[in-house]
């Protein structure tokens, strides 16, 4: 049974000048916006130097006027399972939902059901993909996309029914946010929102009006980029190489031949089917040119790997472009109504994404780029602008966050944390000093194996286990941050490693997870 709490006795953090003799505010608003595979690197607030060339004011407005967490992950990197342990804050043994293709139960609990059993207006807008819709979740309302949706004239499903609806994703699903908040909410209750973006998930569709916006960018290729995988054997035998695996004409838009706007390989000719003649006019005048380039060139070998890394960032990084503007608008709406004041805006991705680092695209391995997820949140007056938290987070987290923030009691079944506490940029003496992860989906698409591991402060440790490959890895981060060396059976590690197999099986056992060999289980 949920209870309502009082948000003094949530004792939130007053942390402004003066705020300490202020009167308890009610029960914040909830915006939660989240994009699919959208790479901390690609957002400028967290400093890299490929954001640099791309920046995302909008998205950084929310750690300018609030705080960034440097230290965000996932515990399964992979959409659908991120996204059931969003709704129930549990890992994904626990929910079930390890796969992408598995069903999840909208029956189960989950935290918008509880706010909106707690008296909230909710509502949902976007890519859901772990069920056919959120029927039975308790939204007041909701509009998604069918399953993993397209980019250009969407299928969108609703409580009454699908229809194509004209229009490109990213846009649709702000219209349809703002068009909820600005008339379409009972406006006598909190609300929370949820705003889950398609973009930029494969294939990296940008919109018609930002199709040539880094046309003549040259981003900076990762040191990894043709990394050898010399003593990782899962690295090695995965299938999510940009310069081998990527679909030359789906991916990467290229064409046959000069002044041909034929597509080479299309695995999936739906997302291009879709267009209007007058897309697919638009589309194919502004790529022509490049493609026509690139065909008279004749690249090869690495030259053509090389291009075909820039194609791919300027492809990606022009599909951020649109969720920036539709972020920038809801933060428009909110400070123009004055909605901001009391309203908790929380921007993440649903994990992380490689950006040619190794030489990949996708997410799934417990690596950083995709074990690594942004998380950006503004609470005016609670949290304090240009807050940095450094503390260890997951996206078993949100859950508790959003019932704490509510005012509502968790119930026992989660297995994350409120981050209220990190409002202040510290942590707690008894904050957790590591995370754990296990990806599941092996056989499965890129052919990234199934592993578990964990990460604290400086190393990470992981098993994978397969058919085929049944090993250990062992990376100290400090001294070597790209994870290109693999020091499991160094002797000056033993001693580390043999210490961090025992926090691994503490955090098995913490987390229910029994699933794959266990932790002393020998690797031959």
């Amino acid at each position: 049974m949920l209870r309502h709490l009082s948000v003094a006795a949530l004792a939130l953090p007053l942390l402004l000048a003066g705020a300490a003799q202020a009167k308890p505010a009610e029960h914040p608003n909830i915006v939660y916006i989240m994009s699919d595979d959208h790479a901390y690197q690609a957002i400028s607030a967290y400093g890299s130097a490929l954001s640099k060339l791309a920046p995302t004011p909008n998205i950084d407005r929310i750690a300018k006027n609030g705080a960034i967490f440097t230290n965000s992950f996932v515990g399964n990197s992979l959409c659908g399972p991120s996204r059931a342990t969003l709704l129930t804050g549990q890992q994904s043994n626990v929910h079930g939902f390890t796969r992408n293709g598995t069903r999840f139960d909208n029956n189960v609990w989950v935290w918008p059901r509880a706010l909106s059993q707690a008296g909230y207006a909710t509502a949902m807008f976007g890519k859901w993909h772990i069920n056919a819709s959120p029927a039975g979740i308790g939204f007041d309302d909701w509009k998604v996309l069918d399953d993993q949706g397209e980019y250009y004239n969407p299928d969108i499903m609703t409580p009454k029914g699908r229809s194509i609806v004209q229009g490109y994703a990213t846009d649709l699903i702000t219209d349809y946010s703002l068009d909820w908040l600005k008339a379409g909410r009972d406006k006598s209750k909190p609300f929370a929102i949820l705003i889950h973006h398609k973009a930029p998930h494969r294939n990296f569709m940008p919109a018609l009006r930002h199709l040539t916006k880094y046309r003549g960018v040259t981003f900076p290729v990762p040191d990894t980029y043709f990394d050898d995988y010399a003593g990782r054997k899962a690295a090695a035998a995965q299938e999510m190489n940009i310069y081998r695996d990527m679909y030359e004409g789906h991916d990467l838009k290229m064409t046959v031949a000069e002044s041909s706007a034929r597509l080479r390989y299309n695995r999936w000719p739906g997302a291009f089917d879709r267009m209007t003649h007058d897309q697919q006019a638009q589309w194919d005048a502004a790529m022509q040119p490049d493609n026509d380039r690139m065909n008279a060139a004749k690249l090869a070998g690495r030259d053509l790997a090389l291009w075909k890394y820039q194609r791919y960032m300027r492809q990606y990084l022009a599909t951020v472009a649109a969720v920036d503007e539709g972020v920038g608008r809801v933060l428009d709406y909110l400070e123009a109504s004055g909605l901001s004041k009391n309203t908790v805006v929380v921007y993440t991705s649903d994990q992380g994404f490689y950006l040619g680092e190794h030489g990949w695209f996708d997410k799934r391995f417990i690596y950083e780029e995709s074990l690594r997820t942004p998380f950006l949140i503004q609470y005016p007056g609670h949290i304090r602008p240009g807050t940095r938290v450094a503390a260890p987070i997951q996206n078993i987290d949100y859950a508790p966050t959003f019932l704490a923030l509510a005012g509502v009691i968790a119930p026992d079944t989660i297995q994350g944390r409120s981050l209220v506490p990190l409002f202040g940029g510290r942590a707690p003496a008894d904050w957790r000093k590591a995370i754990y992860y296990h990806y599941y989906e092996y056989p499965g698409f890129h052919s990234a194996r199934a592993h578990y591991g964990m990460r604290n402060d400086r190393y990470k440790l992981a098993r994978f286990y397969s058919d085929d490959i049944n090993a250990w890895e062992f990376y100290d981060l400090k001294t070597d941050p790209h994870e290109m060396h693999n020091r499991i059976d160094d002797p000056a590690m033993q001693a580390r490693i043999a210490a961090m197999k025992q926090r691994l099986v503490a955090l098995r056992r913490q987390y229910g997870d029994s699933d794959g060999p266990a932790v002393d289980t020998p690797r031959n």
